[in-house]
């Protein structure tokens, strides 16, 4: 194998798989990125057999071949390449050689044969798909992904509910103490629907690729980005495809908590509230609230929110602000910390905060939600 590509394409390229490679598995393989060059192309994969991702990138192709090289010394060192083509070469057996055109700057690194990689799972012709605008998954990711739980002995919980029906998508999250939940309406009807859930690394690598994308897709050399993402359902598997790259997913193999069950469907007070100042106030008065349990009390009161807290390491924290609300009184408590993850990932000026009785669940949403996009 013997090949020339562009430096910044190819850091780009490597930089995102080496998220995907597994350094601490006990197969190396997995540590390592696969590099195939054929044609006019060079891609790139890695995979921890539970994540998958594969990119291509155009290089002058010399001698066509695959290898694999560990992941993140690969990346380290064409960083480490001043800027312009950098040359990719076998040398000997069991080595690639990196060069610079025009600088004596070079590295070796020892490779497997690409035939010792695992291969890589494809989805099924036929399988459920659907293609929507990157921006409405993004949306849906940064609303939910904060109630994801990290415990991963509790699989069910530290993944999404990723669901679409013929018009609808939806994406639901909970880590037992808060459940989020986002939808919208598809921007053109699926022929068939799907459920899946999808785990938190995954998640996590995806709102990283479509972060990437919608920065492509705002540059002035990239007006043929694609901002589309094709999602399909295969098996055991989910594979997303978005600007070149193609993702892949080993679903989570266990029952969601009926989440429709958690929700409440009416509270007896709703406050209109400013959002960025509700946010401000419980960031200020948490400071005095307990480090185990972050709580904080709420009691409303007629036109105003009043936020309380007291530890007896810390003292006491007191903020009120204005509200629209003119119903009975009631004092509830709460982890700051759940408010403002959802207060951060509105966009609106106004929130309607829902509260029943001292031991009741709260709900919390946009004050112009509408029924096409709902959170």
């Amino acid at each position: 194998m013997e090949l020339i590509a562009p430096k910044k394409d190819l850091l780009r390229l490597v930089s995102r798989c080496q998220g995907v490679a597994d350094r601490k598995n006990a197969m190396p393989a997995l540590s390592n990125v696969l590099l195939e060059a054929q044609g006019n192309l060079l891609r790139v994969s890695a995979t921890d057999m539970f994540l998958s991702l594969t990119g291509t990138l155009g290089a002058e192709v010399k001698t066509a071949g695959a290898l694999a090289v560990p992941a993140r010394e690969l990346h380290d060192r064409v960083r480490a390449m001043p800027d312009g083509p950098v040359s990719l070469a076998v040398s000997g057996a069991t080595q690639l050689l990196i060069k610079a055109a025009g600088s004596p700057r070079r590295f070796t690194l020892p490779a497997i044969p690409g035939s010792d990689f695992p291969a890589l799972p494809r989805p099924d012709e036929g399988s459920a798909s659907l293609t929507l605008p990157v921006e409405l998954l993004s949306r849906l990711i940064s609303r939910t992904h904060f109630s994801i739980s990290t415990d991963e002995t509790r699989a069910h919980v530290n993944s999404a509910l990723f669901e679409w029906d013929k018009t609808r998508l939806r994406m639901v999250t909970t880590d037992g103490h808060r459940l989020s939940k986002a939808e919208a309406d598809l921007p053109a009807p699926a022929t068939t629907g799907a459920t899946m859930l999808v785990p938190l690394k995954a998640i996590t690598e995806l709102r990283r690729l479509a972060d990437d994308a919608k920065s492509d897709a705002k540059t002035a050399d990239s007006k043929d980005q694609a901002t589309d993402i094709v999602i399909r359902q295969s098996g055991p598997n989910a594979f997303f495809e978005l600007g070149g790259i193609h993702f892949g997913v080993k679903l989570v193999d266990a029952q969601f908590p009926p989440y429709q069950q958690v929700i409440p469907k009416s509270t007896e007070r709703a406050i209109r509230t400013p959002r960025k100042a509700f946010a401000d106030a419980l960031d200020a008065v948490r400071i005095a609230a307990s480090e185990r349990t972050g709580g904080v009390r709420l009691t409303s009161t007629k036109g105003l929110l009043r936020i309380t807290s007291e530890s007896p390491e810390s003292g006491h924290g007191f903020d009120e602000i204005p509200v629209d609300f003119d119903g009975a009184d009631v004092t509830i408590g709460f982890n700051a910390k759940y408010f403002i993850d959802v207060l951060t990932a509105i966009d609106d000026e106004e929130v309607i905060l829902g509260i029943s009785g001292e031991l009741d669940p709260a709900l919390l949403r946009p004050a112009t939600e509408s029924a096409t996009d709902s959170f």
